[in-house]
């Protein structure tokens, strides 16, 4: 089986951009891959792409070839769409299809354009990802939905809004110099707790921005990068994807997400480690709960000692396990069907010490990233290395 590299990665910023086409935006962060990567495009034998709602924002299905075209390449092209875990399946599809040797080179990634729709387009828009006959048609969106799952966790294991400020505090403080965030400023809890509600408990910095961007990244086997002289020090060695039902109401657990856990399993398994290795983590905080129940979930803390972690300094830049050092989707924004890729290049970034964050871990040399889907019906978990 062979070994998965990332040979180069590529990013546009992520913000608003409603100007600009989803193929120009990947178009840009394609380019910037294989500028890093020294692959030649001819050498790609697929794209592997992430989009969620192509259709509703731009009015262009079939995205795969068109993003191809964009990206200079003539080889087969896949969209794939599981919600905001798009491009962390395209990611998993792509590991699959490298180690069962069906393929040593593959350009991966995502992108999405959202702006363009306005805040009750893209609500609109991105409430189709939850079930449509129970959820949708009662009235539930995905703020609605991660507040009944918030208040959830609290019912059952305590906590409240102070701690999940905390979670925004942290993760905005570490988007402050990365280049590609949207939200390069600072927030103290006091501006957390003082914002708009949106649904209670969370609050307008609990929730991640509407964004615009484009992820993509090049990944070869460890037999081709021997071949052609590529520098990839960084390896994909475990890959896993959960489950979940789709609505809430038929979940055994509003407040854990076991699609994650299983994905997470499957990874770390696969990876031969355990939660215990892992040095930093880039996880899915679309809303500051979801960050909550994402490091629970990968086995990081018990059940209801996630809550705490930020706001104790476990999980902060200079504590034990940085979370979210790219200043997760909270801060750095939620192009949804790029976001899956984007968290696995800013590992890859902060291991081979070109990221602006990478001094604050520079004895790290395992991470994670989790990627989910709705309401973690769909989850991806990735596990990253370094390998030379």
């Amino acid at each position: 089986m062979s070994s998965v590299r990332i040979a180069g990665v590529g990013h546009t910023h992520f913000g608003q951009h409603p100007e600009r086409t989803g193929r120009d935006l990947f178009a840009e962060a394609s380019v910037e891959a294989f500028a890093d990567s020294g692959v030649d495009r001819d050498d790609v034998e697929a794209l592997l792409y992430g989009n969620f709602m192509g259709e509703l924002a731009e009015n262009q299905g079939h995205q795969g070839p068109l993003m191809a075209e964009a990206a200079g390449i003539r080889a087969p092209a896949t969209r794939f769409e599981s919600a905001c875990a798009s491009s962390g399946s395209a990611v998993r599809h792509a590991v699959r299809e490298i180690r069962n040797g069906e393929a040593d080179v593959l350009l991966v990634g995502g992108a999405e354009r959202m702006t363009n729709l306005g805040t009750a387009g893209v609500t609109e828009a991105l409430a189709s990802a939850a079930d449509d006959l129970y959820e949708i048609r009662m009235g539930i969106n995905f703020p609605g939905a991660y507040a009944l799952m918030a208040q959830a966790y609290f019912s059952e294991y305590g906590g409240g809004k102070e701690e999940l400020a905390a979670i925004a505090v942290k993760n905005h403080a570490n988007a402050v110099e990365n280049e590609y965030a949207q939200f390069q400023r600072a927030i103290s809890v006091e501006d957390v707790l003082e914002a708009p509600p949106v649904a209670e408990p969370l609050g307008l910095y609990d929730a991640c921005p509407i964004t615009d961007g484009a992820s993509a990244m090049v990944l070869v086997s460890e037999g081709y990068a021997e071949r052609e002289g590529i520098n990839a020090p960084v390896a994909i060695t475990g890959t896993g994807q959960g489950g979940d039902r789709m609505a809430l109401a038929d979940r055994t657990y509003l407040a854990r997400t076991p699609a994650a856990t299983r994905a997470a399993e499957e990874a770390y398994a696969d990876a031969g480690i355990g939660a215990e290795d892992v040095d930093v983590a880039e996880v899915h905080d679309c809303f500051t709960i979801a960050e909550v129940l994402a490091i629970e979930s990968l086995g990081f803390f018990e059940p209801g000692e996630g809550i705490s972690a930020a706001a104790e300094g476990e999980t902060t830049s200079d504590g034990a396990l940085p979370v979210n050092l790219s200043g997760g989707l909270k801060a750095k924004g939620h192009p949804v069907g790029a976001t899956g890729a984007s968290q696995v290049i800013e590992l890859a970034k902060l291991f081979r010490g070109d990221h602006v964050n990478s001094d604050l871990v520079e004895d790290a040399r395992i991470g994670v990233a989790h990627n989910a889907g709705g309401t973690v019906a769909s989850a991806t978990v990735h596990v990253l290395e370094v390998v030379s």
